[in-house]
């Protein structure tokens, strides 16, 4: 049975499951980023065996195994209900064998630092004989450079509880990764995934990630550069938000359109880039001008970009200007629409402001027309 820890105890809201990384607690890889959510869940970690709480294991498991462990631990939780779930590493290996063999009890995922298939089967059968016969200090030099990003300086709580794990529930959990590989199922999954990657991240690069959003049927792919393989705790802030984006209904319903408007890539980088200083004015702008104003049914996308260029042109918001060219584009408006529309502000906002304006949008739509001819 696997122990669980609760971070945020709100009874008639849904729940989401956190799923660790091997060598970590569910408090130390995820208290720091569970308490930065901003949506309302019930938030749970739960602990592999021999890791945090957890009693140690008792025999051998599969990834499989421990997906209907985490099943029973929501199933004590809230009886029959579906949830979100989130997972690091094997953490994210759990949560893709749940899409597999529970798709109706998993309303969307987030899979971090993981992969399909993590490593090579004699890797892990060799780290889990290491532990066996010199202990857990023996995989503690290596997992502090494979954990983490190249300037991450909260880190030694994490090796702390990596010391505590139980030597043999350690090694059996390299051995559940030794054989787990759900590559050639990835088409099966339905449920909403977003996969975070490490730019730094060495066990699960990027190409790993990559391969289950593009994999699955509704996949996001972001990349964290400065992170490595502990994305919850190297990353609690960005994490935290990417997690709101993924769960929270409003929340997701206007990053999705403010991706469809202004490109994933835009959209994707302003997120990975959220601090604890940005952070609010980012969901702000998600909750409010996305999903609330941009999804009224009142206007059609192309006609709310004209309005925004128009009222970003006579204010001389050239940086947003730009932004906005391409989501006009986007939005159906045509080259030739979009100089009408800078012809009209010269007469309402003024020639130098059109002027401007021209140059911005010419230079804007000459990159696009060479990026769509690459």
């Amino acid at each position: 049975m696997l122990t669980a820890t609760i971070f945020t105890d709100a009874p008639g809201r849904p729940l989401l499951l956190l799923g660790p990384s091997v060598g970590t607690t569910a408090e130390t890889l995820w208290a720091r980023c569970a308490g930065r959510l901003y949506g309302h869940y019930h938030v749970v970690g739960w602990d592999l065996p021999g890791h945090g709480r957890s009693a140690p294991a008792t025999g051998p498991y599969t990834i499989a195994d421990l997906a209907r462990e985490v099943l029973a631990l929501a199933e004590r939780i809230r009886p029959g209900e579906a949830f979100g779930y989130a997972g690091d590493s094997i953490g994210g290996a759990v949560g893709l064998q749940l899409l597999l063999d529970a798709p109706e009890r998993v309303t969307a995922a987030a899979l971090l630092c993981t992969g399909a298939k993590i490593g090579d089967a004699p890797l892990w059968h060799d780290r889990a004989k290491l532990v066996r016969a010199e202990g857990i200090e023996s995989v503690v030099a290596g997992s502090r450079e494979r954990w983490f990003a190249p300037g991450f300086a909260d880190g030694e709580p994490l090796i702390e509880a990596l010391r505590a794990t139980h030597a043999d529930s350690y090694a059996r959990a390299c051995e559940a990764l030794a054989e787990f590989d759900v590559r050639d199922r990835l088409a099966e999954i339905a449920a909403p995934v977003l996969a975070v990657a490490g730019g730094h991240d060495k066990p699960t690069p990027v190409d790993s990630l990559a391969a289950i959003a593009g994999g699955v049927l509704h996949g996001r792919l972001v990349v964290l550069d400065d992170v490595a393989h502990l994305a919850p705790a190297e990353a609690p802030e960005v994490v935290a938000t990417l997690l709101d984006q993924h769960f929270d209904e409003l929340r997701a319903a206007g990053v999705t359109v403010r991706r469809e408007v202004l490109g994933p890539a835009h959209v994707d980088r302003a997120t990975a880039g959220t601090t604890a200083f940005t952070r609010d004015f980012q969901d702000m702008i998600t909750r409010y001008a996305w999903a609330e104003i941009w999804t009224r049914p009142g206007l059609h996308r192309r006609d709310r970009s004209l309005i925004t260029l128009t009222a970003l042109i006579a204010l001389g918001h050239h940086e947003e200007l730009a932004m906005h060219v391409r989501a006009a584009r986007t939005n159906g408006l045509s080259d030739d629409e979009i100089k009408e529309l800078i012809l009209q502000t010269a007469i309402y906002c003024g020639v130098p402001a059109a002027n401007t304006a021209f140059r911005i949008a010419q230079r804007v739509l000459t990159e696009l027309d060479e990026e769509q001819h690459q």
